[in-house]
């Protein structure tokens, strides 16, 4: 008795005796492959994979070492931003971002007020490359200061690499600032998220901590108007005691 063919030779002549099951076959595996990119495309979409956030104690920003950006710098703790009259305070992601000098023009619109209030206007970078600051600062109408150590970023620091470019949050984000013309580079370190806190004088506390969640996810500015009106003045605290 003759040996048969090999099971994969029958499986093969199969396919070819009826090519509509290969074709079937291959469509399945398209639409499989398909599916599996828009449900990824889904998900990255949804806060399933964002970074997620801590917030920072009082305690942990006020013991900051910040440096002034002068030929001669000055380093000094955190807390003599915010001691006397509490502060608004940008964690500026990347200076040559043009969604974070979007943010900056928008917080520096708040200027005037902040300054009725007596409540001043600062940022934090966490590099100082070439003229990065100096070009940022036309966005910006406060003082800036360098965090090393990137404290303003934490306690848990956050990051968005290639994620970003397929949230259309991004891209909604992206459309909105290059509408109002703003431009920048690519200039620096981009993926550590920042953030914009209203800290209160003295042992007050921090009023509002936002937390950048992509590219380009400003701070609500009404918000951030409402916690600086919160803050009492140090002079004004101690006669209420």
């Amino acid at each position: 008795m003759r040996p048969g063919p090999p099971a994969c030779e029958t499986h093969e002549m199969f396919f070819l005796q009826d090519p509509s099951l290969f074709t079937m076959g291959m469509w399945s595996i398209g639409v499989g492959a398909l599916g599996a990119a828009a449900l990824a495309l889904f998900l990255a979409n949804t806060d399933v994979f964002l970074p997620k956030s801590q917030k920072a104690a009082l305690e942990y920003l006020e013991d900051t070492d910040l440096k002034t950006l002068e030929k001669e710098p000055r380093t000094f703790k955190a807390k003599e931003l915010w001691e006397k009259n509490g502060a608004v305070i940008m964690a500026v992601r990347r200076p040559g971002c043009f969604l974070c000098r979007e943010e900056a023009m928008d917080l520096s619109l708040l200027k005037p007020k902040l300054d009725e209030l007596g409540v001043p206007l600062y940022a934090v970078v966490k590099e100082q490359l070439s003229t990065e600051v100096e070009d940022f600062q036309p966005y910006f109408k406060g003082e800036i200061f360098l965090d090393e150590k990137k404290k303003f970023y934490g306690p848990q620091r956050r990051k968005m690499m290639l994620l970003g470019f397929v949230r259309l949050g991004v891209w909604r984000n992206f459309f909105r600032a290059w509408d109002r013309g703003i431009s920048g580079n690519l200039e620096g370190e981009g993926f550590i998220l920042g953030g914009v806190f209203v800290v209160g004088s003295g042992r007050q506390g921090i009023l509002l901590e936002h937390r950048e969640k992509e590219f380009g996810d400003k701070v609500n500015v009404d918000s951030v108007l409402e916690a600086a009106r919160k803050i009492k003045p140090q002079t004004l605290a101690s006669e209420e005691k």
